[in-house]
């Protein structure tokens, strides 16, 4: 699940609406996270300086690609299409498998949610129900002794306990109420809207519009201290009505049907549309080449694509944190929770096609086929890809709680190639700590800006605000890329190893996210510091690089299909 976009306890992260609803009565500057504290006294990362850095050596960068395994991206972007990956192995639109790697005419990427016929999955079930009803028949009533299982059976076991206390248990019936309030507040919200577009003249109007407005009537009075308050406490007044509505809607009706998912199995959106075989993960040639589906569907990828890498010094819009990237998009993330097949396959897609870092920014609390992620993060393990995920937007410890893909692997050790990231803020929006970021001493390895970003959203010229770890997590993707682009001969470890260790400790305490109570950094992260480019590059000057040379690829044997 896209983390974002869905709720912590009650309503919506990500631009749109906040379980935090943190009060952010200053404003930071569009691209606050790029600045440098010393020279702005903003809490980013400091690229102009890191910048400033290579230059002054004389590197020169060589492209790098990272690919982004999310909701899609908008291919049209005037920021974003100059910086997409091309196969330029495939001939586009010939309907044939030029490069015959079982994927036809995948020129930008894969769409591992999408049909033959040119269908696509737009909303999905979430893992929990699935997990619940799949395995039902298996455990419910049954006396288990986990302790006689296998490392395997046991890990099934467990997380279906776990499903049947989330979607049957006395979680699930404590919601009740929250929903009722929740629809209550969204059909108020309806009317509220209805009054304030007949009041102001306009169908369409942003947060800050309506808060400059002056109402006369008692009713549009009313309407605005509704919406108006909703909007402001959720970080929304750049967002216009339609969205913010939208949003709060889909949201509720989401939660409705988790709610409705303890009696009755959850509709099989994926299979409707896909149509493999899930159970076989060698059944993997399945999907389209539509990377970007809808201007919906896309929000989320490219948001998070252009943080990493939108054109920078193009005279529009913003610029990325890397120079010289060209994404690869990997649409496998719907709205709903995504699948581990999906998963797995966009890992080795971007691995087998040539990705240097791979972009995470979503997650789920289930993972049912665990193990092919698993032998995926292996994969791109053992050729030196690294991957950087999102810790997930709950306020909690994920030392103690779960959050999947996790680079705890059912069998062996840690992989050295991947980097969980929570999001930081800044005094002036929040806090050092975003209030909704997931952490944990062991489990979040590094902090990144993740507050009021702004970066590109589907429309060919448009940007947006969005928050969530979604949007620090590629923050840290793309400090990877940079650091790989001036010193190629590093190894994913290596840039692990300077992004972690560059990394700066804030000298005052922050926030645990969700509470009042302050630490130090360090209690609730494994480095205990803040993501720095500058740092980072300049360590990675004093590196021997470890990369190993490249391996040629031994011709596929794969006879996949011709046509699409």
């Amino acid at each position: 699940m896209i983390r974002l976009m869905k709720r912590t306890s009650l309503l919506m992260i990500g631009g749109l609406l906040s379980s935090a609803l943190m009060a952010q009565k200053d404003e930071v500057p569009k691209g606050w996270h790029m600045l440098d504290r010393a020279s702005s006294g903003y809490y980013g990362i400091s690229v102009d300086k890191a910048y400033d850095f290579v230059k002054a050596k004389k590197l020169k960068s060589k492209p790098v690609i990272v690919a982004v395994i999310d909701s899609g991206i908008d291919t049209t972007h005037e920021d974003l299409k100059n910086i997409l990956w091309i196969n330029t192995k495939e001939i586009p639109g010939n309907g044939i498998d030029d490069d015959k790697n079982g994927y036809v005419d995948d020129i930008y990427g894969w769409n591992f949610l999408g049909g033959r016929d040119g269908n696509n999955v737009d909303q999905d079930s979430y893992e929990a129900a699935r997990v619940y009803h799949n395995l039902k028949s298996k455990y419910e009533g049954k006396q288990i002794d986990p302790s006689s299982l296998s490392k395997e059976d046991r890990f099934e076991y467990e997380m279906w306990a776990r499903s049947e206390k989330e979607v049957a248990g006395e979680d699930s019936k404590t919601s009740t109420m929250e929903l009722m309030y929740m629809r209550r507040a969204y059909n108020n919200c309806l009317k509220s809207d209805s009054i304030l577009r007949k009041a102001m003249g306009k169908e369409k109007y942003t947060g800050k519009e309506l808060g400059d407005f002056t109402p006369v009537e008692s009713d549009a009075k009313k309407a605005k201290n509704n919406l108006y308050g909703l909007m402001s406490q959720n970080d929304a007044l750049e967002t216009t009505n339609k969205e913010f509505l939208e949003g709060f809607g889909e949201y509720v009706d989401g939660e409705e049907k988790k709610a409705e998912a303890a009696t009755k199995a959850p509709r099989p959106y994926r299979d409707e549309i896909v149509k493999d075989n899930y159970t076989d993960f060698n059944d993997k040639f399945y999907g389209n080449n539509n990377v970007m589906v809808s201007n919906k569907s896309a929000l989320h990828g490219t948001h998070v694509s252009g943080i990493i890498a939108a054109s920078r010094n193009n005279g529009v819009g913003i610029n990325g944190v890397a120079d010289n990237v060209r994404i690869m998009s990997l649409r496998a993330v719907p709205d709903g929770d995504e699948h581990d097949k999906d998963i797995a396959l966009a890992i080795r897609y971007a691995v087998d096609n040539g990705a240097q870092v791979i972009n995470m920014s979503f997650g789920k609390s289930f993972s049912p086929e665990k193990k092919w992620v698993d032998e995926a993060v292996r994969y791109a393990e053992s050729k030196g890809v690294l991957m950087v995920h999102a810790a997930g937007n709950d306020a909690k410890n994920l030392d103690s709680s779960y959050n999947y893909p996790t680079p705890q692997m059912l069998t062996g050790p840690r992989p050295n190639n991947w980097i969980t990231v929570g999001a930081s803020g800044d005094p002036k929006a929040g806090g050092l700590t975003a209030s909704f970021s997931n952490y944990g001493k062991n489990e979040v390895d590094v902090f990144a800006p993740g507050v009021k970003i702004y970066a590109t959203v589907p429309g060919g010229n448009t940007y947006r605000d969005l928050q969530g770890t979604s949007m620090a997590s590629p923050v840290v993707a793309g400090l990877a890329a940079l650091i790989l682009e001036y010193f190629p001969n590093l190894s994913a470890a290596q840039v692990k190893m300077v992004i972690e260790k560059s990394s700066q400790k804030p000298v005052t305490n922050v926030n645990i996210p969700g509470t009042d109570k302050e630490v130090k950094l360090g209690e609730i992260s494994k480095t205990g510091g803040i993501i720095n480019a500058y740092e980072a590059l300049k360590l990675a000057s004093t590196l021997r690089g470890e990369r190993k040379p490249a391996t040629v690829k031994p011709k596929t044997t794969v006879t996949p299909k011709t046509k699409g």
